[in-house]
């Protein structure tokens, strides 16, 4: 799926602080540029929803490196939500490489609806769940 095809995205370039010693991006700043358009799309969500925000811890994080990305590039960070449990949900994510179009990192984090006064889940409310499926339906994309 190409990342056009994802429900949101946003393009990054390539700092180079973002580099290694070996000349490409080092396999942590991924999470970085996964966690910024993560943030971004959950805000966007949570107004939708009416909400004044949702508090969450990632659970698990998984990514996958297909191609590496240089100094100077722009990249392509799509991302969506696409399963919901009681308490938790998944975000998918793909980067993509914008000056030739090549995948350069898949991933995906399980996030969990958490509540920082309790220290306890919570179920994930049903307005943002709502909003996340309504929001993805008007896009591109069907969970």
């Amino acid at each position: 799926m190409e990342s056009t095809s994802y429900p949101y995205t946003m393009s990054v370039e390539v700092s180079f602080r973002d580099i290694d010693s070996m000349g490409h991006v080092n396999n942590a700043v991924y999470m970085t540029y996964m966690e910024t358009a993560r943030v971004k799309y959950l805000h966007e969500i949570v107004q939708r929803a009416g909400m004044n925000e949702l508090g969450m811890v990632v659970a698990d994080a998984h990514v996958t490196y297909k191609s590496p990305a240089l100094w100077g590039e722009q990249l392509t960070v799509g991302l969506g939500i696409s399963r919901f449990g009681s308490k938790s949900f998944d975000y998918v994510y793909r980067i993509d490489a914008q000056n030739d179009g090549r995948l350069v990192v898949t991933g995906k984090t399980i996030q969990v609806a958490y509540d920082y006064t309790t220290a306890q889940p919570i179920t994930v409310p049903e307005a943002f769940k709502q909003a996340t499926l309504d929001y993805q339906k008007a896009c591109c994309w069907h969970t």
